[in-house]
C-alpha cells in the first residue's frame, strides 16, 4: 500500500518553507508542559545518555580481565561487534516506533532491555554467553541513543535545541573521560562483573522516573501499523554489512567467498528494503525524507564524520604507546585532554547554534576546517614529537569533533515536519556509527599494509639474518613489543643471548618497528584529513535554513 498523499506532502516539504517551521513550532509540546516536567524530562534524558555512553568505556578497561576469566580470546572483538550490530538495527526502528506510539514507552522499553542485558552480562559464564547478552544490551542502547536527542526536540523549541543537544553531546565526551578510570577501579576493587551490574540500580531509578514523571507524548493520531517486512529487510541489510566489514582482513581475506557473500546479501537486502519502503504505508525510513536537501547532505556528512571520528579514538592511543613509548596508563591520561576538549566543543557548538540563529552550514564548515588542520598536524608527527605537541594536536581535533557533533542533528530536526522528527533524528544517529564501521575497516587495511611494507623495506640485513622468518611474520602481524612490557622484555632477553651485538640489533629492530608504525599511522592520519576536507566540501551544499523565530513571535502559535 502506498503512502497517503498527506504523509507525502508532510515529508517532502522543503526546509526553507515557512509552513515547515510553523509546523515544528505549532506541534511542539514544549509550550504545553509545566516547567517541572521539562526539567524532569531533561535530567532523565541526560542521565539516560550518560548511563549508556559511560558503559561503553567502563567495560573496555575490564575486557582483559574478562578474557582471562572466561577464555575465548579469539572472540574478543565479537563482544563489541555484537553490541554494535543490534544497536544499529535498533536506532531507526526505535525512532519510527516513537513517532507511532510516543517517546515515553519506547524509551522505557529500551532502558528495560538495556538493564536486563547488563544483569545477564554480569552472570555470563562463557564468552559465547557474554556476546549474546551484549547483543541484548545493544538493542536497548539503540533505543536510548535514538530517543535521547529526539526528546530534546520534543520539550524545547527550535531556537533552544542546539543548546541542550550540545549538552547531550558533551555528556558523551565527559563519560569517555571518567569511564576507563572508573572501570579499572571497579574491576580491581570488586570484579569485572560489577562493571555490568553497577548500571542496573541506576537504570531502574531512571526507568521509574520516566514511568511516573515523564509526559506521554504521542505524535501520530493514525492507527499504528508496523512495517515488519521493512524491519526484516533493514536488518538483513545492516547485519551482513557490519559482519563483512568486521571479518574482512581479520578472520577472512577481503576477496573470500564469506566476505563477498555477506556484501552481496547486504546489497540485495538494501534493494529489497528500498522497494518495500517505497510501497508501504508506514515505512521505517520514509524515502521522501531524502528529497529534503538538509536531510540528505546531513546524512552524507555524518557518515563521513563517523569515518574520521571513530578511527581517531581507536588509534591515537596506539601512537602514544607504539611510537612515543608511553605506557597504557599514561596513554589513557594523555587522551583525557582530547576528551575534555570534545565535551567543551560540544557545549560551545550547541550554544553557538542557539545564539546565532542556527548557522548550521557556517558552523560545521569552520569546525571541519579546524579538524582538517588538526589531522594534517597529526600526520606530521614522528617518534621525535614531544608529548606536549601531540597533546596540543589532539586537543584541536577533539574540540573540532565536539563542535561538529550537534550541528547536523539539529539542522535535520528543524527542517522536517514534527510527525517524522523521531524518524529523521534516528537516521542521523544511525549513519554516524555505520560510517565508523567503514572507517575502521578502511583505516585497518591502510595501517596493516603500510606497516608491513615499511617494515620489510627498512629491515636491515643484519636483523633479518638472525631473526627466524616465522618470528618476523609474527612481528608483522602483532608488533606487541612496542606496546606490551612483557613482550618487550621477552624479545630483549632473546637478543641479549647473542652478546653485545645482539643488544645493538635489538635496538635497531625496535627503531625500525617504531618508524614503520609511525609511517603507517601517518598514512592513516592523511586519509582522515582527506575525509575531513571532503566533509567540509559536501557540507557547503547544506541548504540554508531561516534563523529561528524569536520567542515573542512564537506566542501566537501556542495551542
Amino acid at each position: 500500500m502506498k503512502n497517503s498523499e498527506p504523509d507525502r506532502q508532510a515529508i517532502n516539504k522543503t526546509p526553507d518553507s515557512d509552513s515547515v517551521v510553523d509546523n515544528i513550532i505549532t506541534q511542539s509540546y514544549q509550550s504545553q508542559l509545566p516547567r517541572k516536567q521539562v526539567i524532569t524530562a531533561l535530567v532523565g534524558t541526560v542521565l539516560t545518555m550518560f548511563l549508556g555512553t559511560i558503559f561503553m568505556t567502563l567495560t573496555s578497561t575490564a575486557m582483559p580481565r574478562i578474557v582471562t576469566d572466561l577464555g575465548g580470546f579469539s572472540h574478543y572483538t565479537w563482544v563489541q561487534t555484537a553490541y554494535m550490530i543490534t544497536e544499529c538495527v535498533s536506532v531507526p526502528l526505535s525512532g519510527k516506533l516513537s513517532d507511532m506510539f510516543g517517546r515515553k514507552w519506547i524509551l522505557v522499553t529500551g532502558m528495560s532491555i538495556f538493564v536486563i542485558g547488563s544483569l545477564l552480562c554480569g552472570f555470563s559464564q562463557t564468552m559465547e554467553q557474554l556476546i549474546i547478552f551484549r547483543a541484548v544490551q545493544g538493542l536497548g542502547f539503540g533505543a536510548m541513543q535514538a530517543l535521547g536527542f529526539i526528546i530534546i526536540a520534543d520539550i524545547f523549541p527550535p531556537e533552544e535545541r542546539g543548546k541542550y543537544s550540545g549538552i547531550m553531546a558533551g555528556v558523551f565526551g565527559f563519560s569517555t573521560v571518567i569511564g576507563p578510570t572508573l572501570g579499572g577501579i571497579i574491576t580491581d576493587v570488586l570484579s569485572w562483573r560489577w562493571c555490568f551490574w553497577v548500571t542496573v540500580p541506576i537504570g531502574m531509578v531512571i526507568i521509574l522516573v520516566f514511568i511516573f514523571l515523564f509526559p506521554k507524548i504521542k505524535i501520530s493520531s493514525n492507527k499504528p501499523r508496523i512495517d515488519f517486512f521493512g524491519v526484516i529487510a533493514m536488518t538483513l541489510a545492516i547485519v551482513p554489512l557490519i559482519l563483512g566489514l568486521s571479518l574482512g582482513g581479520v578472520d577472512y581475506e577481503w576477496n573470500s567467498v564469506t566476505v563477498i557473500g555477506l556484501f552481496i546479501l547486504s546489497a540485495a537486502s538494501l534493494a529489497v528494503f528500498i522497494f518495500i519502503e517505497s510501497r508501504t504505508a508506514e515505512p521505517i525510513i520514509p524515502l521522501g525524507l531524502f528529497r529534503n536537501r538538509v536531510v540528505t547532505i546531513s546524512s552524507i556528512v555524518c557518515f563521513l564524520h563517523g569515518m574520521l571520528f571513530f578511527p581517531i579514538i581507536i588509534f591515537i592511543p596506539l601512537f602514544f604507546q607504539g611510537v612515543l613509548g608511553a605506557t597504557a596508563t599514561e596513554s589513557g591520561g594523555f587522551m583525557t585532554p582530547m576528551m575534555l576538549s570534545m565535551a567543551f566543543g560540544s557545549f560551545i557548538g550547541g550554544q553557538l547554534l542557539s545564539r546565532t540563529g542556527g548557522r548550521y552550514r557556517l558552523q560545521a564548515t569552520i569546525a571541519f576546517g579546524i579538524a582538517s588542520v588538526g589531522f594534517f598536524l597529526l600526520s606530521g608527527m614522528s617518534p621525535q614529537t614531544t608529548l606536549t605537541t601531540a597533546i596540543i594536536y589532539i586537543v584541536i581535533v577533539g574540540f573540532a569533533n565536539g563542535n561538529i557533533m550537534p550541528v547536523h542533528t539539529i539542522a535535520v530536526q528543524n527542517s522536517v515536519p514534527y510527525t517524522v522528527l523521531g524518524t529523521a533524528t534516528s537516521l542521523i544517529s544511525l549513519v554516524r556509527p555505520l560510517g565508523g564501521v567503514f572507517g575502521l575497516a578502511i583505516v585497518g587495511a591502510i595501517l596493516n599494509n603500510r606497516f608491513a611494507s615499511q617494515f620489510m623495506t627498512n629491515l636491515s640485513p643484519e636483523v633479518s639474518a638472525v631473526v627466524p622468518p616465522e618470528q618476523l611474520t609474527g612481528i608483522l602481524n602483532n608488533p606487541q613489543a612496542l606496546i606490551s612490557p612483557d613482550a618487550y622484555t621477552s624479545m630483549e632477553s632473546t637478543f641479549e643471548g647473542m652478546g653485545s651485538e645482539g643488544i645493538v640489533l635489538f635496538q635497531n629492530l625496535i627503531t625500525i618497528l617504531r618508524e614503520s608504525l609511525n609511517s603507517a599511522l601517518t598514512q592513516m592520519f592523511l586519509f582522515v584529513a582527506f575525509m575531513a576536507v571532503l566533509s567540509l566540501v559536501i557540507n557547503l551544499w547544506l541548504k540554508g535554513i531561516p534563523p529561528h523565530r524569536p520567542r515573542v513571535e512564537r506566542e501566537k502559535y501556542k495551542q
